[in-house]
């Protein structure tokens, strides 16, 4: 068995991890579950996470972790010490710290935007409700603009495991059908890394 990644890459927690599997080059398997492909309901996938949400990493051994952020983190202090997982400790906290950041700050300010245009049908949508959106996640986006105006990566002199998943958030924010501010030292760095051969499936893929 080879390590399993549970989740539909529809989903921006499973695209956090399939970046960083595919950034370390670490050999999976996907398995569509969530949404429509059901499997979280289960005992089965419940027994791998109680939450029944996506996604799980699953180890050949059978080790099993859930929470997005955490399994790219696992997967960088197992496969990248020193690189995508930094050792200097506070280059490792600054990382974690934007890596909470986008979970906790970020991806709420900017999701009913993102549930509003692609999970709603247009005649359903709220433009109150996406005016609320952006109106949250705008002076977020400038905080990044400003902080990528003097680096070229979110922490420390090259990629980390804090780049995955705030590239995960753009991806979803620039796919938006709206109008969208210039921001070109966010837009320069995001470029860099959906250029980059482990984002092909993850970065270039439509938002549904």
């Amino acid at each position: 068995m080879t390590t399993r990644i549970w989740g539909r890459i529809s989903s921006i927690n499973v695209r956090k991890v399939v970046l960083a599997a595919q950034w370390l080059q670490v050999p999976f398997e996907r398995i569509d579950a969530g949404a429509a492909f059901g499997v979280t309901k289960t005992p089965e996938y419940i027994a791998k996470n109680p939450n029944s949400l996506v996604p799980v990493l699953e180890e050949p051994d059978g080790f099993t972790l859930y929470e997005s952020n955490v399994i790219v983190r696992y997967l960088a202090a197992k496969h990248s010490p020193g690189a995508l997982y930094p050792t200097d400790l506070r280059e490792r906290f600054d990382a974690e710290r934007w890596m909470d950041w986008q979970q906790t700050t970020l991806n709420p300010a900017g999701r009913e935007a993102f549930i509003q245009y692609v999970r709603t049908p247009a005649e359903k949508r709220s433009d109150e409700k996406i005016a609320g959106s952006v109106q949250l996640a705008e002076p977020l986006l400038d905080v990044l603009e400003a902080h990528l105006a003097s680096r070229q990566f979110m922490a420390g002199d090259g990629l980390t495991m804090a780049d995955i998943p705030i590239a995960c958030e753009m991806h979803r924010w620039w796919g938006l059908p709206m109008q969208h501010k210039p921001r070109p030292h966010l837009r320069a760095w995001y470029d860099g890394i959906r250029a980059l051969p482990a984002a092909r499936g993850v970065l270039d893929i439509a938002l549904s």
